[in-house]
């Protein structure tokens, strides 16, 4: 019996692009080009077994990757026959924003852990209402642990009349805590040691626009000349196209199979759209809200799919070419988790040499190591601080508190921070409000840091007009970095949680 078909990438054994030198690699990927912009895409590639059946179905460019279907029977003969070319697995990464889910089997350990279904013996209904107005919140998910430090409980979301059914395996005493997460309009809420019982109520306090939350506290200026000359690439779920304090001049759907040009918000929860906010937005309080560089030109590659909530490998090193080709000096990347791959990291290594400094989340896995691709030693990976008063009572920001403390004892590393050698920066990412499609919301994460610490990277680059107009190649990115660091403070942590310390 044949194996299945399977997706997987061929890319030179160079590099990102196949080398002029080895003229048997650049004829294979001129092939496997033509074929890709061919209606059958079709392509039988040679071999010691005979010609090899592969549908190609992507390509990042002439001589570079391509994304092919075949079957995994066929492999030993293609690597055999061409070995000047790397046939790797397809990957998968998630947006790096840090929010609990319940698990069944052994304990989590982290933010984001995967939800699975429970077996019903328990129900409790509930419902989640505007603390001001008693306003029922719709699509707001609700998350009870019975037994928090394994992640064991039951998790739900609210219906229109802001009511939510939660299902428990076996029977339930007190509720060690209940996490609510809006859409948007509200902060997230935390109640912790609770006797949840069906009919009750929960209330969720407003964002004030306003407020001083941790990236205001550290970057209060509101210039919309603010990194005025950068140009910042958001690679993650897309950017809303109509929220009123956005300003996207560009970019590209990388995903495999979708429109090129549909590089707005994907449908899911608005991540890329907050990060986009938190380096860019250019509203004015009380009805919008201030990025930390809104005058930079901002462009969205976006590599989730349409509903979906993970970018493969092939879409994130397609967007870094992508940013290249459109001259970004940035490249914000609020995701990972995924296994390191070549793919990923000859991208990195493309911007680099191009002249484009790649920033990236370490990960919301509560203190384990830098996760990919921010662990690469091509990107800037950025930790999440936090500082407390900066969010309000009885919100769910407010359990993020934990050591070390920096130097003002009012600032920590959020409990849900990735740390490790590898870490170059720490930013503000704990209860920071930003925009959302159609409106405002609250998220935590890395992937909150990471786009502080782009904005203002955009916002001291803004300054050096020498380095900017440096030749778009390694030493440019070296300068660009070397500005960085010398710029930075450290806050009292140490090397391993802040690396540099934050821009500022």
């Amino acid at each position: 019996m044949s194996a299945k078909n399977t997706q997987y990438v061929v890319m030179p054994s160079t590099g990102l692009i196949a080398s002029e030198a080895d003229v048997k690699q650049v004829q294979l990927f001129e092939a496997l080009q033509h074929t890709a912009t061919s209606q059958s895409r079709m392509h039988q590639i040679a071999s010691h077994a005979g010609a090899v059946p592969v549908k190609v179905l992507d390509s990042i460019g002439a001589r570079k990757a391509k994304l092919i279907e075949c079957s995994s029977d066929d492999l030993p003969a293609l690597r055999a026959s061409n070995p000047s070319v790397r046939i790797l697995p397809v990957v998968y990464f998630r947006s790096a924003v840090a929010r609990y889910g319940v698990v069944t089997a052994a304990p989590a350990g982290a933010k984001g852990a995967t939800v699975r279904a429970l077996a019903r013996s328990a129900t409790i209904a509930i419902t989640v209402v505007s603390a001001a107005t008693n306003a029922p919140v719709a699509k707001a998910t609700v998350v009870a642990f019975t037994d928090f430090a394994n992640r064991v409980g039951a998790q739900g979301t609210t219906n229109a009349r802001g009511q939510v059914k939660l299902a428990f395996r076996g029977a339930v005493g007190r509720i060690e805590r209940v996490y609510i997460y809006p859409t948007k309009s509200y902060w997230p809420g935390l109640q912790a040691n609770v006797a949840l019982k069906s009919g009750a109520t929960l209330k969720l306090q407003a964002i004030d626009l306003a407020y001083v939350d941790c990236v205001r506290h550290f970057y209060p200026g509101n210039d919309l000349k603010y990194g005025h000359g950068v140009t910042v690439g958001v690679i993650d779920s897309g950017v809303d196209l109509h929220h009123a304090g956005l300003v996207v001049k560009g970019g590209q759907n990388t995903v495999p199979g979708e429109p090129p040009t549909s590089f707005g918000d994907n449908g899911t929860e608005g991540h890329g759209t907050h990060v986009a906010g938190i380096i860019a937005a250019r509203g004015t309080p009380p009805t919008g809200v201030r990025g930390v560089a809104p005058g930079v030109t901002l462009r969205s590659y976006r590599v989730f799919a349409q509903g979906g909530d993970q970018a493969s490998n092939y879409a994130i090193a397609k967007a870094i070419d992508a940013g290249i080709s459109d001259h970004c000096d940035l490249l914000n990347m609020s995701l990972g988790g995924g296994d390191p791959d070549p793919l990923t990291a000859e991208a990195l290594t493309a911007a680099r040499n191009a002249g484009v400094v790649v920033l990236a989340a370490t990960g919301n896995d509560s203190r384990q190591p830098v996760s990919f691709p921010a662990a690469n030693g091509m990107c800037q990976a950025v930790s999440a601080m936090g500082r407390k008063g900066t969010v309000p009572r009885g919100t769910e920001p407010t359990g993020s508190v934990a050591a070390p403390y920096g130097t003002d004892k009012k600032n920590f590393i959020a409990d849900f921070s990735n740390v490790g050698p590898q870490t170059d920066l720490t930013g503000p990412g704990v209860g920071v409000i930003s925009t959302v499609p159609s409106g405002f919301g609250v998220m935590s994460g890395t992937s909150m840091a990471t786009p502080a610490e782009t904005g203002a990277a955009a916002r001291l680059l803004a300054t050096k007009a020498d380095i900017l107009g440096m030749a778009r190649d390694q030493a440019r990115a070296a300068a660009m970095i070397a500005a960085i660091a010398a710029d930075a403070r450290r806050l009292g942590f140490g090397a391993k949680f802040e690396g540099n310390g934050m821009i500022s």
